[in-house]
């Protein structure tokens, strides 16, 4: 179950919320007035490919074939008409009665080379249309087309094989937690998120990182928006190295150090902070890279609640059992409801305790 107040207080709202990376990874961020920004992305013609949307790069796909069978089709119906092969007498029907040696057999118009446009480029060979000895400038041609043809098609499958192969496309088996939690563990206070992985692929060398993203005043008086500050994260062990057999709980500890103190009341009534997390590592069974992101924002995060337990181990089938129905359920935990305002008057409290 779900707990009804958030981490910080603040003022609820149902306007859209402010964050830079969406809960499913996509970051939320467009670019504009970008200077010579379409010679740039056709000098570097095939990673803009990959990065375009798929609606893009099937309407490339489709229309490379299509121009470069139209373009070659017209370049054989140029052949056939200085050659004269579409003169009336010179037709196909009309052939064997005037003796007439066409460039390409049974060429009637420009449909006609369109067909053996497509034929010739496909390697399909119906065999009714054949080019002959009579004109060299329709030899060159073939072997243009067919060179043509062999490097469409590889740049093609090559820039399908890496969109299909990229990490963002890879990612959707990594899942988070909708929520994270904060509760008091060891004396401190820890931030939580679950992660886990839902495919029987294990994620090699999976390692973790997070960053908050807020804004910085210095002390000159000086505003950096966006200003990340690393937060660090770990296991049950204390590392960032991930063993994803079932979902982990990763942890940040709420200490002195934790740029977490810093926050104001400003920020945290607007909800300007935002908490970007990241997994990546290398899928076992395809060797292929792979990268999940998500965020949360400051009343995404619940307090004074932990997770459900939902690993189980099935003893009749020797086996771990994970229900991933309960991977976003929690439940109240045993926090001291004064940090709910202000962590740093939670640890000041903590310390004058210890000295009484």
């Amino acid at each position: 179950m779900y707990n009804t107040f958030a981490f910080f207080r603040k003022e609820t709202g149902d306007g859209p919320k402010r964050r830079a990376v969406a809960k499913n990874g996509d970051c939320n961020v467009s670019y504009t007035r970008i200077a010579e920004h379409r010679k740039k992305f056709v000098q570097d013609f095939f990673t803009t490919l990959v990065d375009v949307k798929w609606t893009w790069m099937l309407l490339v796909f489709a229309l490379s074939f299509l121009l470069s069978w139209l373009g070659f089709g017209l370049l054989w119906w140029i052949i056939a008409f200085t050659h004269g092969d579409l003169y009336e007498e010179n037709l196909p029907k009309n052939q064997q009665k005037t003796g007439w040696s066409p460039c390409v057999t049974q060429i009637n118009s420009f449909a006609s080379c369109f067909l053996f446009s497509i034929e010739t480029q496909q390697t399909i060979g119906y065999g009714s249309r054949t080019i002959t000895e009579e004109c060299p400038q329709a030899m060159v041609l073939l072997y243009l087309q067919c060179i043509a043809g062999v490097a469409i098609q590889a740049l093609m499958v090559g820039i399908i094989f890496a969109k299909t192969v990229r990490p963002s496309e890879n990612a959707h088996s990594i899942i988070f937690s909708n929520s994270a939690v904060i509760c008091h563990r060891d004396g401190y206070l820890y931030l939580m998120f679950r992660i886990g992985n839902m495919r029987k692929s294990h994620i090699v060398g999976a390692k973790m990182k997070a960053q908050l993203i807020r804004t910085k005043i210095t002390n000159e008086g000086e505003k950096l928006h966006q200003y990340q500050t690393e937060l660090p994260i770990a296991t049950d062990d204390r590392t960032d190295h991930l063993f994803l057999i079932w979902p982990l709980l990763i942890a940040h500890k709420i200490d002195e150090n934790s740029p977490l103190l810093g926050l104001t009341a400003s920020e945290v009534r607007q909800d300007l902070c935002e908490i970007v997390v990241m997994v990546e590592g290398t899928i076992e069974s395809t060797g292929r890279s792979t990268q999940s992101r998500t965020s949360y924002l400051l009343s995404e995060i619940l307090w004074g609640q932990q997770f459900v337990p939902i690993v189980t181990y099935n003893a009749k089938r020797r086996k771990y059992h994970v229900d991933y129905s309960k991977f976003d359920d929690t439940v109240s935990a045993d926090t001291p409801s004064t940090a709910g305002t202000d962590l740093i008057d939670f640890y000041s409290l903590q310390e004058r305790g210890k000295e009484v």
